[in-house]
Parts: structure tokens; sequence; C-alpha cells
């Protein structure tokens, strides 16, 4: 088994990983968040997170939240569950994610299973640097509806058709949310508490819905 180290991106890469020893790896880390694996036929990698990179997520996964309170919608946050699918020979765990249309699904439950349980309608994906195992694929064949990918202070939405993902300007959950105006949010909250940010995101998402 052969190994690769890329400092700059904080993660290493290792190759020709079993199945089997990957999920020995996802067991052993069951009770900790980091770091973050992502298995995609025989290839691992294992991130470490940075505070840029989680507290971007967080401020996502926040704006998110009052967006569904404020389009009255139902939402389960998963966080970074891990999906991983044997015959798929992928895994991954996203930087978070969300369950809108599929929520009595998965709602209350210990457990999924990929195999019979729906991926997530929302996956957000925190790119600080590009990963070495390109995600995309891998939430294609899973079947994740949208991607938000925050990269150089950009929010891209990304639809899943025929396969693959497209990019557009408006998100299919949120009618009217786009890319553009997600974009300049992240970067507006990055230097405010917790709270403060709470406060500022209802009052942009107010003012954006006209209410």
């Amino acid at each position: 088994m052969s190994t690769v180290l890329i400092p700059a991106e904080q993660h290493v890469v290792l190759h020709d990983v079993s199945w089997e020893t990957y999920e020995r790896i996802l067991l052993d880390h069951i009770n900790s968040s980091a770091p973050r694996f992502t298995f995609d036929h025989g290839e691992l990698e294992i991130m470490t997170l940075s505070p840029e990179r989680e507290r971007y997520s967080r401020r996502l996964s926040d704006m998110i939240g009052v967006l569904a309170d404020e389009f009255d919608l139902e939402i389960e946050d998963l966080g970074s569950t891990t999906f991983h699918r044997k015959d798929f020979e992928r895994g991954f765990e996203p930087d978070s994610c969300y369950y809108f249309a599929n929520l009595d699904r998965v709602q209350g439950r210990d457990g999924l299973d990929m195999t019979v349980d729906p991926p997530p309608d929302l996956v957000v994906e925190i790119d600080i640097t590009s990963p070495s195992i390109g995600k995309f694929p891998i939430f294609a064949q899973f079947g994740v509806a949208e991607v938000w990918r925050f990269r150089d202070e950009r929010l891209s939405i990304l639809r899943l058709k025929a396969g693959q993902y497209e990019e557009v300007a408006e998100s299919g959950l949120f009618r009217g949310v786009t890319a553009a105006w997600l974009s300049e949010l992240p970067g507006r909250g990055k230097s405010l508490s917790r709270t403060a940010w709470l406060r500022f995101a209802r009052a942009a998402v107010r003012e954006s819905l006209g209410k």
C-alpha cells in the first residue's frame, strides 16, 4: 500500500486500500468528527480540518437553517454523516448535509443503510484547497440532488441531471435563492460571532424575501 503526502492540502491519500480496511478505519473513528475520509475504488483520502473550513461550514449551516425556517420547510441536518456503499466501492463524509424531501424516511434514525435509504437532498462542500479525490462523481452515483460548493469566496449551486452535475443560478430547494446572493454572505459574516451572524443571516433572508 503506497502513500502520497500532500502537505499544502493537509491530507493524505492512500492507494490500494481494501474495502475491509476502510470500514475498520471508519469503525476506529466512529466517535470522532475529524479527520474526514473519502473512499473511491481503493483510494482513501484522509483530510484534517482547518478552522477556516469549519467556520465557513458552520456559517452556511446556520444560513440553511434560517432559510428552512423562513421558507417553512422541515429539515434534518445530519452534518458530516458517513455515507458508503460496498457495491459502489465508494464512501464520503460531507462538510454538512441535509434532508428535505426524504426527511420522513430518515428522521429519528440512528443508522442509515445506503442500499435502501435515500441520499441527502443537499450536500455542502467547503473547498479551501482542492481535494485529491474528486467527490462529485461519488455524490452523483449516490444520487445527491443538489450540492453547494464554496470556494474562493464564491458559492456555486450544482444540480444533478442525467447522472452529472451542472451549475445553475438558483437553488432547487429554496425558490428565488441564487448562488450570487449566497456568495455575498459568508464573507460578510466571517468576523461576526455566531450570535451576531444568526441575527445578520435572518435579517438578510427576510430582506431578500421581502418580509
